[in-house]
């Protein structure tokens, strides 16, 4: 089987993070539980690894994450109680957080080394296949299939690495891995080079990566023999860098919004902007903020 007919199939959370920013929320609670409207980022992330036609989520953790299988495996007794009580449609939904059909799998990540580390802790599980990362920091409004639906879409069509991107204010280059774009096609380029948190003056370009990989599996290889670079760490970053002098590497931008969970402005913005959308909320609590802009 070629690269390039190889489904995508496997995508990869790297959740070990200790969430400082949001401390002391996140002392005892992992970040990517935390809720936004009434689902926690991790499931808003699953969800999109599933609607791009993925079955297996492997979660790479840390200490103190034990709330993330919890929250994937089942629950006997509240299923019990749910069903005693006749609340079938919460039963359902807390049965149906990620289909029958997908695997959970969890590693555990022994020390925080970098996103790059994070992501070559998953090979024994991913192998010689191409899958997608996917950090649940990053929340996207599920347009088109959702932000992986897309990229792997992308995939199929050029069989190479894509990167999620989106451009960026030129001041907060320094808070991104950054790309240097030759453009192909309208919301797509060619990948000529990246570098991870340049300053404004260095930046070659405000074309940021966002979250959202497609990797071939030679990335490992490269991973395994990446020095530390910014921070200390093993930035997946500079990996991809290697890696598109040996393969093309292309970046896509991706339809749908994108907040910035990791920081408590965008982690509110989406919680402002996801409940103007709930079903069940959306009326009335767009009512609720008129009063306090009236106010």
């Amino acid at each position: 089987m070629t690269e390039k007919s190889k489904r995508i199939r496997t995508a990869v959370f790297p959740v070990a993070g200790m969430g400082t920013r949001f401390l002391p929320a996140t002392k005892a609670n992992p970040k990517e539980m935390l809720p936004v409207v009434d689902k926690p980022l991790i499931q808003y992330a699953a969800e999109e690894a599933v609607a791009a036609g993925i079955d297996t989520l492997v979660f790479v953790t840390g200490r103190n994450k034990r709330a993330i299988p919890d929250h994937f495996d089942k629950a006997y007794e509240l299923e019990n109680e749910l069903e005693e009580r006749g609340k079938t449609k919460l039963l359902e939904r807390i049965r149906n957080i990620v289909p029958s059909s997908v695997t959970c799998v969890y590693l555990r990540q022994a020390e925080a080394l970098g996103l790059g580390h994070a992501v070559a802790c998953a090979r024994p599980v991913v192998r010689e296949e191409p899958f997608a990362v996917i950090l649940a920091d990053d929340l996207i409004e599920a347009v088109d299939g959702g932000a992986t639906a897309q990229m792997v879409e992308q995939y199929n069509s050029h069989g190479c690495s894509v990167l999620g991107v989106e451009e960026v204010p030129e001041d907060r280059t320094h808070q991104y891995g950054i790309i240097d774009p030759e453009r192909t096609a309208p919301r797509s380029w060619d990948v000529k080079g990246i570098v991870e948190k340049p300053d404004p003056a260095d930046a070659p370009s405000n074309v940021a990566v966002v979250g959202r990989y497609v990797l071939t599996p030679r990335i490992f290889d490269l991973l395994e023999r990446q020095e530390p670079g910014a921070g200390g760490e093993i930035q997946l970053t500079d990996a991809i860098d290697r890696l598109r002098e040996e393969e093309r590497v292309t970046a896509w931008e991706f339809s749908g919004r994108r907040f910035d969970c990791g920081s408590k402005l965008g982690y509110l913005e989406a919680t402002v902007e996801f409940a103007l959308k709930h079903p069940e909320l959306k009326d009335d609590f767009r009512d609720y903020l008129r009063t306090r802009t009236d106010s």
